[in-house]
């Protein structure tokens, strides 16, 4: 399915066309997008109401049937943005850019999203207002959303459609994230999987826990540095859960640093030490795998050395 969803696509502004190919006549137009090339069948809906599709520069129905060589149109309705998105100049550090895919270097602090606790000085916000900036009309789709103390690469879609393929190539696995995280004390295992399921703490909204009823999540590491007061470990996602590392690490005894929410200590940093320091993922229309790095930031560096003065 991959293969088909990559190959043979053409983009035009907010359109996007496909020649027909032999295996693919006789379906029907909505087969064809929602089993090659991954449509959901809400985008679809979305589509027939307020978008268009044309075949042979012609409008039809999802019913009409393709043949071999017939161009297939569609275009997207434009995008509408939340009230609660306004746009401002929250400086963004773009490590990666094409016409579908963004990514971003986050700070530490800075909210992904807007929240109760956070209206405004969000990536999101300051999404909007460099797509603005630049004419584009996008909204905000996040694929790997990070904490807001957790620093790193973020993955964003810049369109639906992108959205939606990129939500597909996470869940076959083709979307991976490494952290470098700093833990408390000395992990009895170097080289490790973490496989606990992680559910909601019955008596709060924000905190997560190991519990028998919870997503499955799992968690590979490898312990990179360390001494009898904290461990540097190499941290790779297979599961996006949220809190993940943090409600794991703190399950074996062993929180992050600065992570007072899951019982890590303050004395030496004041957030958790936590990075995504690196972000692979198979690109959803260049069918080719895009392998980005950051550097730690200076906070969890001079963390790391302080143990060693």
């Amino acid at each position: 399915m991959t293969r088909l969803l990559l190959m043979n696509v053409d983009k035009v502004g907010d359109s996007m066309h496909w020649t027909i190919e032999k295996e693919q006549e006789g379906m029907l137009v909505r087969d064809y997008l929602i089993s090659v090339r991954a449509f959901s069948r809400r985008m679809l809906k979305v589509i027939k109401v307020e978008g268009a599709i044309l075949l042979n520069e012609v409008p039809v129905t999802v019913r009409a049937k393709v043949q071999v060589g017939d161009k297939l149109e569609i275009t997207f309705p434009e995008e509408r943005k939340g009230e609660w998105l306004k746009p401002e100049p929250v400086p963004l550090e773009i490590v990666y850019e094409d016409e579908d895919v963004i990514v971003l270097d986050k700070q530490p602090g800075v909210p992904v999203i807007p929240s109760r606790q956070h209206h405004g000085g969000t990536i999101a916000n300051g999404l909007i207002h460099y797509y603005e900036k630049n004419k584009l009309t996008f909204t905000v789709h996040i694929v790997t959303r990070l904490d807001r103390d957790t620093s790193g690469l973020v993955l964003i879609a810049k369109h639906r459609f992108s959205h939606s393929l990129l939500s597909i190539t996470q869940k076959e696995g083709n979307v991976k994230r490494s952290y470098t995280a700093v833990v408390t004390g000395k992990l009895l295992e170097k080289t490790s999987t973490i496989d606990e399921p992680i559910g909601r703490k019955p008596t709060s909204i924000i905190e997560r826990e190991v519990r028998e009823d919870g997503q499955r999540a799992v968690t590979h590491y490898n312990v990179e540095q360390e001494n009898e007061q904290f461990s540097v470990v190499k941290v790779l996602l297979e599961t996006g859960r949220t809190h993940q590392i943090r409600v794991h690490f703190s399950y074996l005894g062993h929180p992050l640093l600065g992570d007072d929410l899951y019982g890590g200590s303050l004395d030496r940093i004041t957030r958790q030490a936590l990075h995504c320091h690196k972000l692979s993922f198979l690109h959803p229309f260049k069918e080719e795998w895009i392998h980005l790095q950051s550097e730690i930031p200076r906070d969890i560096e001079l963390l790391i050395n302080s143990y060693s003065d």
